[in-house]
């Protein structure tokens, strides 16, 4: 049978496909542009013959049924390895569908696989070609590690996926079903930063030094400190995630990628998450190379990196330099993501130049609190231990805490703080000691 044939003899309906979840399985879905939208729209057409299926992804971008409603309570759980609008939406709603999963993201698969093998994998890809391999296109940050272990692999074909390189080629023979489904790729457009992004990605631009290798999020701070990067030179990247504005930097000649001490000349990266302009760039764009977030986001990698510069944001910083990035008290907000992954990796660099950069606004809640705490609120998740905290920057400055001590600290978190709250911080910061 050529490819051709053996990939049409495995072609099947959606709702075949979302046939085949029985109760008690795990079934695990891939993340953010990767997501099966088809089939997980329609996992809730078995919510009538199942109990307890688990459902893990990352950024669930829909608010899909077989989580939204309560009815499906002990039928569906969304095991969420990080929180989106939707998995929120839950939580506050009480539906009592969604969950959370604690993890670095480097090692996310591999500690899944080691708790409970995975059942069902569903993902995207691309049509196959003539060798009859097809492409995972925009990720493969968990998704080729759970799909070497899923009893049955499902992939949805979407023909406006680009095809990229790396790890993401699966050859036809390799996958259980497919299922067609033509849809627009699922886009993020990039966000407008505000005044306040400006001023902090001015702060973090300062730190980046020509010939550095970066790590940036998603957000108005990651994007405002890409526009501020213009005038660099000779940078690289190696990220977990790949945005539009990298993609600007490197059109601008800012990136080269030719300075870099792993992989020089090419982007690395797990997903990628932008515009259709952007898809368009990393279709068949081999400067561009996908490789697995357990290797990408792996510290022990990321610290070969020459220069490297790690830049997330987070919801609280304390005194001592503990970050919660995830939770606000012991409410889960989003996830752990691989801040921790990228932020030991940077300042464990070989050459001892590389940097963490946390950003955060100086106050939340339309300015009535402020971010830097004397202590974190109760139940809050410490994503970053202080131990590994570098740079904290705020519109209002940076502070450097990598090898000081409570009390240095304290005074430099202080001097980040919005000016409203000084005094206040300074007392509590005496009443603790910490002055």
């Amino acid at each position: 049978m050529n490819v051709q044939d053996l990939y049409r003899s495995k072609r099947i309906a959606i709702d075949e496909a979302v046939a085949h979840i029985q109760s008690d399985q795990d079934v695990i879905v891939a993340q953010c542009a990767s997501e099966p939208q088809g089939c997980m729209s329609r996992f809730h057409i078995v919510g009538d013959r199942v109990q307890n299926v688990r459902v893990f992804s990352v950024l669930t971008l829909k608010e899909y049924d077989f989580y939204m409603k309560k009815e499906m309570q002990g039928r569906f759980e969304l095991a969420s390895w990080f929180h989106a609008p939707g998995s929120r939406a839950a939580l506050k709603a009480g539906t009592g569908t969604v969950t959370y999963v604690p993890n670095m993201l480097h090692r996310a698969a591999t500690d899944r696989i080691h708790a409970r093998r995975p059942d069902i994998f569903f993902g995207t890809c691309t049509p196959p070609d003539k060798h009859g391999f097809v492409s995972l296109s925009l990720g493969i940050t968990y998704e080729k590690d759970i799909m070497d272990h899923a009893r049955l692999v499902v992939l949805e074909v979407n023909p406006r996926l680009p095809r990229t390189f790396g790890d993401t080629q699966v050859h036809v023979s390799e996958v259980d079903y497919f299922v067609e489904h033509d849809q627009e790729v699922p886009s993020l457009p990039a966000p407008v930063p505000n005044e306040t992004d400006l001023r902090i990605g001015a702060y973090i631009a300062d730190l980046v030094e020509d010939g550095s290798t970066l790590q940036l999020g998603i957000g108005g701070i990651p994007n405002a400190a890409a526009l501020a990067l213009k005038d660099k030179k000779d940078l690289g990247v190696h990220t977990e995630m790949l945005v539009d504005s990298m993609m600007e930097l490197y059109q601008m000649g800012v990136i080269t990628n030719g300075r870099k001490a792993l992989k020089p000349g090419k982007f690395l990266t797990t997903f990628a998450m932008g515009s259709r302009k952007f898809y368009d760039w990393l279709d068949d764009n081999v400067a561009v190379e996908f490789q697995r977030g357990s290797w990408v986001n792996n510290p022990a990698i990321v610290a070969q990196n020459s220069r490297m510069v790690s830049v997330n944001t987070c919801i609280s910083v304390d005194f001592t330099g503990q970050v919660a990035s995830e939770s606000i008290g012991a409410q889960q907000y989003s996830g752990t993501g691989g801040q921790s992954d990228t932020a030991q990796g940077a300042v464990a660099g070989f050459d001892d130049l590389g940097k963490s950069i946390i950003a955060c606004y100086s106050t939340a809640k339309n300015g009535t609190v402020s971010t830097i705490t004397p202590t974190l609120p109760p139940g809050s998740a410490v994503t970053l231990h202080r131990s590994h905290v570098d740079h904290v920057v705020t519109e209002h400055g940076v502070a450097r805490l990598r090898g000081r001590t409570v009390r240095e600290r304290t005074r430099e978190l202080i001097a980040i703080a919005h000016p409203d709250f000084r005094a206040d911080l300074t007392e509590q910061a005496r009443a603790l000691g910490y002055l």
